[in-house]
């Protein structure tokens, strides 16, 4: 008789385990998932509510304004000039970026001595470049009595204002993004590695040159990659704030006010929660429309050699 409860106990034991093995993956994921509920989706979702309501950290009478907030950005000049401000940042930026962490890339797939060394030097700006001390040390660089003004002029030139004048404080903190270069560079030289060195040779014969070959055989193959780091740049330079908000503190006159700058200053200074979420949104839309649009622009320049696409 207890031969048969025993059976049973161990029947729903197996089960219980068999059903804990199945999903052992979710319980690993889980710390995961619940970060992301809580840190990510729920204040994804709450920012798009609190765009239509006159929301204030320290107040309670919240109201629904509906559209309100984003009238109110395009008719206030200091928010569409953030936006323009952010698009002539992005646009310097990215393409620099680019350009710059590819040609290094290029430069280092070659057989140099101490190559591993050199890599790992250029590679340094891009692990130190986002932290808040390089960018305070950026800005002592640039003053009026920083690093570049000394080197002007003791060749006998004269000081400029970097960071006071708007024709060179956008350029400033653009060049501080451009150093940053190293991400890039290394995903570059990983596609750089991955062509066949028999494409080169088969060019050489032909006569091609190592500039011919670069644009005909080496830039073709890596358009994947070079279309994977157009979006991920993009993606950040549009979303850029240390630089901005250390460097110049957006000025002057706004010449450096980059819209996450903005964002910043209604959600904690003015605690304009409201508003500044319209702009998050606004911001979302526009790196969401970008890049929509490059992956559009992706079969007409992008090459893969296994026609997948």
């Amino acid at each position: 008789m207890d031969a048969v409860p025993a059976t049973v106990k161990m029947q729903k034991a197996k089960k219980r385990k068999n059903l804990l093995k199945k999903y052992r993956g979710f319980f690993y994921i889980l710390p995961w998932v619940i970060g992301f509920l809580v840190f990510k989706f729920y204040p994804f979702i709450m920012s798009l509510f609190y765009s239509f309501m006159d929301y204030s950290l320290f107040k309670n009478d919240t109201q629904f304004i509906g559209l309100a907030n984003y009238i109110k950005i395009f008719e206030t000049k200091k928010y569409t000039t953030a936006f323009k401000v952010t698009f002539q940042y992005a646009f310097i930026t990215v393409p620099l970026k680019l350009i710059f962490s590819l040609f290094i890339a290029y430069i280092l797939n070659f057989k140099l001595k101490f190559v591993k060394l050199f890599r790992t030097i250029y590679y340094i700006p891009s692990i130190l470049g986002g932290s808040v001390a390089i960018a305070v040390v950026w800005k002592f660089i640039f003053q009026s009595d920083g690093l570049i003004n000394q080197f002007i002029v003791l060749f006998g030139g004269e000081k400029i204002n970097f960071l006071g004048d708007t024709r060179w404080a956008l350029l400033v903190i653009c060049l501080l993004r451009v150093w940053q270069f190293g991400s890039a560079m290394v995903i570059f030289l990983a596609a750089l590695k991955g062509v066949p060195q028999d494409l080169y040779e088969a060019a050489a014969i032909d006569g091609a040159g190592k500039w011919r070959q670069f644009f005909s055989v080496t830039v073709p193959l890596i358009t994947p990659v070079i279309f994977y780091n157009l979006i991920t740049q993009l993606c950040e330079a549009f979303q850029e704030f240390n630089s901005a908000f250390i460097v110049t503190q957006g000025g002057p006159l706004g010449a450096t006010t980059l819209i996450s700058l903005l964002i910043y200053q209604n959600a904690f200074r003015t605690y304009n929660m409201g508003l500044a979420s319209a702009m998050a949104w606004l911001l979302f839309i526009i790196i969401t429309v970008l890049t929509v649009v490059s992956f559009a622009s992706e079969k007409y320049w992008v090459y893969y050699s296994d026609d997948e696409k």
